[in-house]
């Protein structure tokens, strides 16, 4: 029992490699370039738009101009319907379907290292590059959001301005409430991925759920379905923006993404538990 404890790698050296696997593949670091574009491209077209004498568009579009740092949040809701939960997807795909498509989950799994560990050590990988990118994403979209658009605070949907410290906390809020949505569509692909040695059938599964969860909250029909939807919860996020801070519908979106990374994680455990050397 000695020598099999003695062999265990430490916990931390172990969540450092996995974040050095992650961070330093090259399409790692082509993703987070390409999603960096993101803002880059939304605030020029909102700029073009803007000049044109009328609002951007609808929502927090037409708040824009001359206050620049409406741009990060307005990023960070267009991406997250597909664009977030996709990068969310990859990272669980590489993380255990990558990893048996090339052979290399099974010495993991031989290893003296227990299999719920292995699993924490992959899901910190994923929630850590998630919460990077998101945030890679917010940082780029205010700084350009400042370059184009100027404004040294927040006009809020309710009317009123915020300033620059707290319109900057508004921002770090957005970060966190739009990373936890992500993490629990990474713990479902996470269990996706643990029964599979194709990532790109995780990718696929996972994407195809985000959609029709989507179109299934369109249907009044459903309204009852709607509450279990992690993407019906989507929209509530916006209150972000709003003055005063509304919690309801933040917390409730919030613990939905929760149960979401709490039953994804348990299911990649229970399949991991199983899983032949």
């Amino acid at each position: 029992m000695s020598a099999l404890v003695a062999t265990r790698a430490p916990l931390g050296r172990q969540l450092r490699s996995e974040l050095r696997w992650i961070l330093r593949r090259p399409r790692t670091v082509i993703g987070l370039a390409l999603l960096c574009l993101v803002p880059v491209l939304a605030g020029i077209g909102l700029w073009v738009a803007t000049g044109d004498g009328g609002p951007a568009g609808p929502g927090l579009a037409a708040i824009v101009d001359g206050n620049g740092l409406v741009l990060p949040v307005f990023t960070l809701f267009l991406a997250l319907p597909l664009l977030l939960p996709l990068v969310g997807a990859v990272w669980a795909a590489d993380g255990l379907a990558g990893e048996a498509q090339h052979g290399t989950l099974r010495g993991l799994l031989i290893a003296p290292v227990g299999r719920v560990r292995l699993l924490a050590v992959k899901a910190f990988g994923v929630a850590t590059a998630t919460l990077l990118a998101v945030t890679l994403l917010a940082v780029v979209g205010t700084v350009v959001g400042l370059v184009l658009f100027g404004g040294d605070g927040m006009l809020t949907l309710s009317g009123s301005t915020l300033p620059a410290g707290a319109a900057l906390g508004r921002i770090a809020l957005a970060v966190l409430l739009v990373t936890v949505q992500v993490w629990g569509i990474a713990a479902v692909a996470l269990a996706i991925s643990a029964c599979t040695e194709h990532p790109l059938v995780v990718m696929a599964a996972t994407m195809a759920g985000v959609i029709v969860f989507s179109v299934l909250g369109m249907f009044s029909a459903l309204d009852w379905l709607q509450p279990y939807l992690i993407t019906s919860a989507w929209n509530g996020l916006v209150d972000v923006m709003r003055d005063p801070l509304p919690t309801e519908q933040l917390w409730r979106s919030t613990a939905l993404a929760g149960c979401y990374v709490l039953i994804g994680l348990s299911l990649a455990a229970i399949r991991l538990a199983t899983k032949d050397n």
